[in-house]
């Protein structure tokens, strides 16, 4: 578990993860060169990683698939398997009705039902259900607004692709590398955040913030959807809701620093309206959860 300074610091960079250090200096109380020294010992032993997540619509990968996933044998050597393939952005090994759950992001739905076809096809796959989410109503870690008015030329993919890699990347770094003016350069940064092109976010190590308990479930909703999603997002300890179609209206995650409190977080969203829930799995061990997309060389396939 982290200090209270430490975890003020982790959430502020979850908040905005290119917050100065000065900016951080005088939300905890302490010396710039103090808050700097910490921020790097959190970075260096992964406790928080900050990076930049791209909008799906920039990169084309607009179609996502929670795939809900049985096995025969080792659910890991699946899992560890299924983990390599480069559309899958999240896995976990789970304990209740699916051995493992997946998430995939393609560039339409045709891209998807080839992809969960190759899942199926990986051996130990039994069975493989798709929900398909059309709308993401919350997420703790990437852009869930619309895509702003913004054209990409070469020198913003060539930024988009160094923030993705480090999201704290410094000005001075990314201005030699693009070959631009400090000021030039931020002024593009700033841009491409402000249009929503990209989310610069601190990963946090959720046991490090105390949450070590992680889980999701699948919703039904008798009435309207989207406000009874809204509903389920805005509880405390849901990190992630999307609607969609499938086996339910709604899916979620769920994070807790313990199990009764999973518990606690479970029984508030049973007790939204309308909502039933229909399944929900705890989370064993999450193999994967990457947010880097396979960026173009240039301009051709952006924004526009």
């Amino acid at each position: 578990m982290l200090d209270a300074v430490d975890a003020v610091l982790v959430r502020e960079l979850q908040r905005d993860g290119r917050a100065t250090f000065q900016a951080l200096a005088d939300r905890v109380g302490l010396s710039r060169t103090a808050v700097r020294a910490r921020v790097q010992n959190l970075l260096e032993t992964e406790v928080v990683r900050v990076v930049g997540i791209v909008h799906a619509a920039v990169v084309g990968a607009e179609a996502t698939g929670h795939v809900s996933v049985t096995v025969d044998g080792s659910a890991r050597e699946v899992a560890t398997a299924v983990a390599e393939r480069p559309a899958v952005g999240f896995a976990a090994l789970t304990a209740g009705p699916h051995d493992l759950v997946v998430q995939v992001r393609t560039r339409d739905d045709t891209a998807l039902a080839a992809e969960v076809d190759q899942l199926r096809s990986v051996p130990g796959v039994r069975t493989a259900e798709v929900f398909r989410s059309v709308a993401t109503v919350r997420d703790a870690h990437t852009v869930v607004r619309e895509l702003g008015d913004v054209t990409l030329d070469d020198i913003d993919w060539r930024l988009l692709r160094e923030l993705q890699r480090d999201g704290r990347a410094p000005y001075t770094r990314l201005a030699h590398i693009i070959g631009l003016s400090q000021a030039a350069t931020r002024a593009r940064v700033v841009r491409l955040m402000r249009t929503g092109v990209i989310q610069v976010t601190g990963l946090a190590d959720p046991r490090a913030l105390g949450a070590a308990e992680l889980g999701g479930f699948g919703l039904l909703v008798g009435g309207g959807l989207r406000k009874a999603a809204e509903a389920v997002a805005a509880l405390d300890g849901v990190r992630y809701v999307a609607t969609g179609f499938g086996r339910y209206d709604i899916v979620g995650q769920a994070e807790a620093a313990s199990r009764a409190e999973l518990v606690t977080v479970l029984d508030a969203v049973r007790s939204v309206p309308g909502v039933t829930v229909r399944e929900s799995w705890h989370h064993l061990d999450v193999v994967k959860e990457s947010y880097a997309a396979d960026l173009p060389d240039g301009p051709a396939g952006g924004a526009s």
